[in-house]
């Protein structure tokens, strides 16, 4: 039996295991621990460093040698590369956190599944629809033997599941409008001029990675650990903006109520369009069609001072920086991250129709997110964020962004990946660097 089925196995039985020497080992023993690669040990890796200590941090791996020193202060015994394509093939690493820029992750992602990896990725999954849509094929043809988990963490805040019941439950009716917003507004005039030669501990070639080439810049890179280093992430050639970053956080309260597969149509519309930079402020809305619970519904997704229209003047929406408005038939429901309100709506919306669910059946908590993983990986492999929701989650929202620069309605087809626009479907995905493949 290979290590990684034990760990399974031994996991689902939910006993110690037998050791050679007879001695009995409980989950944290030795022999349960994953062997755990971390590529990119900066920035949102500080967030991993605490949980993942109490597995075998075997491999670090980050393009910026002080990066990599930082990460190795924690972690001293680890095997330590600049390449993560080199790092994915040091033998016997059973999961990988990937903690890189955007522009990387499905890359290595697809890679780490290609070698029976289990995987967490920070979000977003991608930066094409066709990005996304690779992983999550990949991932679903190994669903079967892989714990995944997008790095939308803010899932296990008990407000998520309290939602979702409600709007499943009834409470605002028939469910028939979703909107989700974040006013988070980062403004950058375009691709950052050459400033000279990168420092040496920065291996560049290696950051830019699948991109087009653009010369170095240090604005690329300001920002320190356990910070939003996001001075990259409004670049095309990079990053997807407000749509990859706090878009995929916050669409995660309403995915999580509204079991949401793929949409039928996109729009979007916001600031002029930029060849090098995203929009900061953009309104993308999508058709998406009735399932067995609830009739077919639009979500709408607002960014950078764009909002929707408050139920009431006397609510002001913009006061919840990131945040969700669920509208039914008798009422809305109205959400941050952690908490809600819900807003009876009309002379027969007395929630008397609200059935709720007893203490006996609510939705448990999910915990923390990265232990929901590493107990996936030796257990179930079921966790809140697999790379089916966190792909299908942004396969929408990177459509949008595709909507948008065309400026027409979309139709979709989500079992093939194609709209009725050519040109749109050229925006479905980019060109890479050559000698980098997202299949290797």
């Amino acid at each position: 039996m290979k290590r990684r089925e034990l760990l399974k196995s031994t996991a689902a039985a939910g006993v110690g295991l037998i050791l050679p020497s007879g001695v009995l080992s409980g989950a944290n023993a030795p022999s349960n621990k994953l062997n755990i690669a971390m590529i990119g040990t900066w920035g949102r890796a500080d967030a991993h460093f605490g949980i993942m200590a109490r597995e075998n941090v075997v491999a670090l791996c980050d393009v910026d040698e002080k990066h990599l020193a930082h990460g190795a202060e924690k972690f001293p015994n680890a095997q330590k590369y600049v390449d993560w394509r080199k790092c994915l093939d040091q033998k016997g690493i059973d999961a990988v956190v990937i903690c890189t820029c955007d522009h990387t992750h499905a890359f290595i992602t697809n890679w780490a599944l290609n070698r029976d990896m289990h995987v967490y990725c920070e979000k977003p999954l991608g930066n094409t629809v066709e990005e996304a849509r690779i992983v999550r094929a990949k991932y679903l043809t190994k669903k079967d033997k892989l714990a995944t988990q997008v790095g939308t963490q803010r899932h296990e805040i008990p407000n998520f599941n309290r939602v979702s019941e409600l709007i499943r439950d009834g409470a605002v009716g028939t469910l028939s409008d979703v909107h989700v917003w974040g006013d988070r507004q980062i403004r950058r005039p375009g691709y950052l001029p050459a400033a000279g030669d990168p420092p040496s501990h920065l291996h560049y070639d290696l950051w830019l990675g699948p991109s087009p080439f653009h010369p170095y810049n240090p604005g690329y890179f300001s920002g320190g650990p356990g910070m939003n280093c996001l001075q990259w992430n409004m670049y095309w050639d990079f990053g997807s903006g407000q749509v990859g970053d706090m878009g995929s956080h916050t669409m995660d309260i309403a995915w999580d109520a509204i079991d949401a597969g793929l949409p039928t149509s996109a729009t979007g519309e916001g600031d002029p369009f930029h060849p090098e930079v995203t929009p900061v402020r953009l309104k993308t809305t999508f058709e998406h069609p009735a399932n067995s619970w609830r009739p077919a519904i639009t979500v709408s997704w607002y960014q950078g001072g764009a909002m929707p229209r408050s139920p009431k003047p006397f609510i002001d929406l913009s006061k919840i920086d990131h945040g969700a408005m669920f509208k039914g038939d008798k009422g809305f429901l109205v959400s941050s991250f952690d908490s809600r309100v819900v807003m009876p709506w009309g002379n027969d919306a007395d929630l008397t129709y609200y059935k709720p669910r007893t203490r006996e059946t609510v939705l448990p908590p999910v915990g923390n997110f990265q232990t929901e993983w590493l107990n996936a990986c030796k257990g179930n492999l079921k966790t809140s964020c697999d790379f089916n929701y966190g792909g299908t989650l942004i396969e929408q929202m990177l459509l949008g962004l595709v909507a948008y620069r065309v400026g027409e309605k979309l139709q979709y087809d989500g079992e093939k990946g194609k709209t009725n626009n050519d040109k749109a479907n050229a925006l479905l995905t980019k060109e890479y660097r050559p000698g980098w493949t997202i299949n290797g």
